[in-house]
């Protein structure tokens, strides 16, 4: 088992994508920390909290930064993407669980150096988290096993703006800083998660399973698909942005890369866009290609 610290900033791409992980037994699910990002932290520490309720799964839950390196919000929370929950209106109660004392980037520190060379690090919101956390104990960057972002476009457009993916303008500051640090990288963007679809059609076959967790999936993903929709009319389905990066962790032939030195812009109108050239050091692993379809088929046999 691969042991994995999740880092989520829990809207409904996240939420499915703790589903994923939860249920892959090639996955120790260590923990999850929180980020600010598709939502404020509070309620995306909540929504984890939740959304491992909803799975059955003890798993500590440690709170992390509520504001970018920086200390100002660059974008603005995603309510109009994950709903005003961050979980598409499908958030019931209040969860009975409660987060951890210890703050999100002590507690990497403190795994890292516990677990030296073996942790994997899935981060699917703003790089606050880990960045924080090289900034303070710089000597665990060797020590990571691997670090898997969902994050980026180096060769598309942004969705967040022209430039920049949502996780990157959150907190370009970050991400520049997780870059140019030589920890071993793999960068899941939108180079290739736009190639990966979940159709309505799925969630019916989670409806008509009747499954309670399926059930309510179904709930939470229809609101993301009629997004996609009202943006890309016809398409019939949504993007699978952060369950690719723990699918890639899983199985890293799902996807082909390339080596780049990948820079981030930190200034402007093009803040948070991702830069990739074939010169210069250090250098990451971009996703270029995927085998969209075995991947989807993995997601659907495990998630739930």
């Amino acid at each position: 088992m691969k042991p994995i610290i999740m880092d989520v900033d829990t809207g409904i791409d996240d939420a499915l994508a703790i589903a994923y992980a939860a249920h892959s037994p090639e996955l120790e699910l260590v923990a999850l920390t929180t980020c600010f990002g598709n939502i404020p932290v509070e309620e995306a520490t909540r929504n984890t909290l939740f959304m491992l309720e909803k799975l059955g799964k003890s798993v500590p839950v440690y709170e992390g930064a509520g504001a970018p390196l920086c200390g100002t919000l660059k974008k603005h929370y995603a309510r109009h993407i994950h709903g005003e929950d961050g979980l598409g209106n499908a958030w019931r109660e209040e969860p009975l669980g409660h987060k951890s004392d210890i703050a999100a980037s002590d507690y990497m520190i403190q795994q890292v150096k516990e677990r030296p060379h073996e942790m994997t690090i899935i981060a699917v919101g703003p790089l606050t988290n880990l960045a924080l956390a090289m900034e303070k104990a710089p000597e665990i960057v060797p020590l990571i096993g691997e670090v898997v972002v969902m994050g980026g476009a180096v060769t598309v457009p942004g969705n967040a703006t022209p430039y920049g993916e949502a996780n990157m303008v959150a907190d370009p500051e970050a991400a520049a800083v997780v870059f140019a640090s030589g920890v071993r990288l793999k960068l899941v963007g939108l180079d290739v998660t736009l190639q990966t679809l979940l159709s309505s059609d799925h969630l019916e076959m989670w409806r008509s399973a009747g499954h309670e967790l399926g059930l309510w999936l179904a709930e939470m993903t229809e609101f993301y698909v009629d997004v996609y929709e009202s943006l890309y009319p016809g398409i019939g389905g949504c993007g699978l942005h952060d369950p690719l990066a723990v699918g890639v962790a899983i199985d890293p032939s799902l996807v082909s890369c390339e080596t780049m030195r990948v820079t981030v812009v930190t200034e402007g109108e093009a803040a948070g866009q991702t830069v990739g050239s074939y010169e210069g050091e250090p250098r990451i692993e971009v996703c270029m290609k995927v085998d969209a379809e075995r991947f989807l088929q993995h997601f659907l046999s495990r998630v739930v």
